[in-house]
């Protein structure tokens, strides 16, 4: 558990002199907002890193690597459609009887899975075959797809989902509500998986998320709380960070290491007011945050800590700091629905 950073809340004095430093940071993100969306910097082009952490650490390489097997995919598309596909669990299975961290039906597996690890086996359940496994089908639909106009990328996720014959008799993305549904969250997935190369564009909700976090300051924590009247608006760490940004039109996933993939993940100097920050006890795996507030300026946030405590400011830069995420409408909306398990 995180030690408690300092009662800001004792005394109204105390309460005064915080809302006016808050009060200053709105205005400064209402500001940024609205000077710095035109001014943001376009990624450069070149090879795709992966965000920091965004893939777990047993996987990092092997999407790196096969991430690149072909120009219509990047590792960051690859771990888009891993995670979308599976949440990263190597034992899943779909009610489709799709199997392993790749999702493929034993039928396409028969034709398509390949031995990554060179171990004289292909093993479905095995991510070192199922991985690559991935990459290659990627591969091989978009030279199925590679004389159709548009984006190959998007081409290529249009006939995963749709078939390549849709594909080359529509010349594009196929007027399917479901095929444009999945090409388009993989597409917003990918942004959040990839490492920024160039400023990322500042949140126009952050100033209500903010406020609304604000309003909160002083609640008792409670596990498990999403603010319900009968939990007596009371919020865990994720509950609070998921109802401010509902407040503002953006629906965030429950859980704290899923809210990590609603949007690009900005450095520690980059911060801005409405960035969620997380936190965890393996700063290279996204997948055991444990913690998140919302960041307010000034190396502080707000949190809600821990039971006995209350939403408060504190500090960020202690040794668990994992990272941050500027939330998105589009890169929230992409995220799957998961059972909510343990909280956060």
């Amino acid at each position: 558990m995180r030690r408690a950073g300092k009662a800001w809340l004792l005394g109204g004095g105390a309460f005064g002199v915080c809302v006016g430093f808050l009060a200053l940071l709105l205005v400064g993100t209402y500001a940024a907002a609205a000077g710095f969306l035109g001014g943001a910097g376009s990624a450069a082009t070149g090879t795709v890193a992966l965000a920091k952490g965004a893939v777990p650490t047993a996987y990092q390489g092997l999407v790196q690597r096969w991430g690149n097997l072909c120009p219509a995919i990047n590792p960051a598309l690859l771990a888009a459609q891993l995670y979308q596909e599976s949440g990263w669990n190597p034992r899943a299975v779909s009610p489709a009887n799709a199997r392993g961290i790749a999702q493929f039906i034993p039928g396409t597996w028969a034709s398509h899975g390949v031995d990554g690890d060179g171990d004289g086996d292909k093993d479905i359940w095995d991510p070192q075959d199922a991985i690559p496994s991935a990459a290659s089908y990627d591969c091989a639909l978009a030279g199925y797809v590679r004389k159709v106009p548009g984006d190959p990328a998007s081409n290529m996720l249009a006939a995963y989902n749709a078939g390549a014959y849709a594909v080359i008799k529509y010349r594009g993305v196929p007027p399917y509500s479901e095929t444009q549904n999945y090409v388009r969250i993989i597409r917003s997935l990918e942004k959040s998986f990839a490492r920024p190369q160039g400023r990322v564009a500042p949140s126009q909700q952050a100033a209500g998320a903010i406020h609304f976090a604000q309003s909160k300051l002083g609640t008792p924590y409670l596990w498990g709380g999403t603010g319900t009247a009968a939990q007596g608006g009371r919020f865990d760490c994720s509950g609070l960070t998921q109802a401010a940004y509902r407040e503002v039109g953006i629906e965030l996933p429950r859980v704290a290491n899923d809210q990590y993939n609603a949007g690009p993940h900005p450095r520690r100097d980059e911060l801005l007011p409405g960035d969620l920050v997380f936190f965890s006890d393996d700063l290279t795996n996204s997948r055991a945050i444990r913690h998140v507030g919302i960041y307010v300026g000034g190396g502080y946030m707000i949190d809600a800590p821990r039971t006995g405590a209350v939403i408060r400011f504190t500090r960020i830069d202690t040794p668990d700091y994992f990272g941050a995420t500027r939330v998105t409408k589009d890169g929230a909306a992409a995220l799957p629905t998961r059972p909510a398990g343990a909280q956060a």
